[in-house]
């Protein structure tokens, strides 16, 4: 049995997750809890016992003078609380750390033992991967979960993946083997611009559990850092003629694949996530942003700390190693 001590009663809480390592390419999906903790604010009531679940090998302890006192920080997961004011307030739990090196079972029933304690109604688990995705186009979110029922009420996609998974698929499978409804959020990031950070995919992630748990985030400056990611990466395409002949290839793909999309349902939907975004997008919480990551409070192009993205594979080359959303 969990006992927290000094948590208030929670409103509606719902868990939201997310894990450095694997499942976070671009780290878009730890910076984007990393993002709601920093505006709302986040209070830490509980930290896991990092000896049982890393290995101090692969994820290795930190030394930082704090007043001339030497001290460790240990790699852990974290978990706080903050609370969503408005018409209906609400509470999110936050859970951020490094997917474990061990004994994930027991970090999942950790986790759910937490959930239950606080009476949680739905877990949030966010992940981001590599695929065949151009920059410049908005970026992919695909939402999922096991149970049919949760994806018929909230238009999620049943999922269907076999394979190699990580702690984003265990938990979610945890949370629905314990009757907890889970939903995992994945963003696409461009393999060829993978270096974090992505704040066009962590801005693409909060829209969508925006749109998931009809709360309204605070965007601060990633509409304007995420446009300035853009803007970076196309200059550095364009100087270099092999990754602009593969980014457009990735483009028509794109483009062909979608025109089916475009039906007036689809655009229905496109256009309700709009006119939400817009009645609050004068509000003091800072701009919301448009599907395609922009905004039209930000103007200003100002790339800086860019990586040179690497060569990426010729377009007729196989392309064996491409990653799938794996739940």
């Amino acid at each position: 049995m969990i006992e927290l001590e000094g948590v208030p009663e929670l409103i509606d809480p719902v868990m939201v997750a997310a894990f450095e390592g694997w499942n976070d390419a671009g780290d878009a999906a730890s910076t984007a809890v990393a993002h709601l903790d920093r505006e709302w604010k986040g209070e830490v009531f509980a930290a896991l016992d990092a000896e049982d679940y890393y290995d101090f090998q692969v994820n290795r302890p930190t030394v930082f003078m704090d007043g001339g006192v030497r001290r460790i920080t240990w790699p852990t997961t974290r978990l706080s609380v903050v609370r969503v004011g408005g018409e209906k307030p609400r509470d999110l739990v936050l859970v951020r750390g490094i997917e474990p090196s061990m004994r994930w079972r027991s970090f999942c029933n950790e986790l759910l033992g937490f959930a239950h304690e606080l009476g949680v109604e739905l877990v949030v688990i966010l992940g981001a991967l590599l695929g065949d995705t151009p920059h410049t186009r908005p970026v992919p979110i695909s939402g999922t979960t096991s149970d049919p029922d949760l994806a018929r009420r909230m238009d999620l996609e049943e999922t269907k993946y076999e394979g190699p998974t990580g702690i984003v698929g265990i938990l979610q499978e945890a949370c629905t083997h314990a009757g907890v409804p889970a939903v995992s959020l994945w963003a696409a990031v461009p393999h060829y611009v993978s270096q974090p950070p992505n704040p066009k995919a962590t801005l693409a992630l909060l829209n969508r559990l925006e749109d998931l748990i009809d709360v309204r985030i605070p965007l601060g400056e990633l509409p304007e850092d995420a446009r300035a990611w853009q803007v970076g990466v196309d200059q550095l395409a364009a100087e270099d003629s092999e990754v602009a002949e593969y980014v457009q290839t990735l483009e028509e793909a794109r483009d062909t694949a979608e025109l089916p999309e475009a039906s007036g349902e689809a655009i229905a939907r496109e256009f309700e996530r709009y006119l939400r975004r817009r009645d609050g997008a004068s509000g003091p919480s800072g701009g919301h942003a448009t599907a395609d990551g922009s905004d039209s409070a930000y103007r200003r192009d100002a790339p800086g700390g860019r990586t040179r993205p690497p060569k990426p594979p010729k377009p007729e080359a196989d392309s064996d190693g491409e990653e799938s959303s794996e739940d």
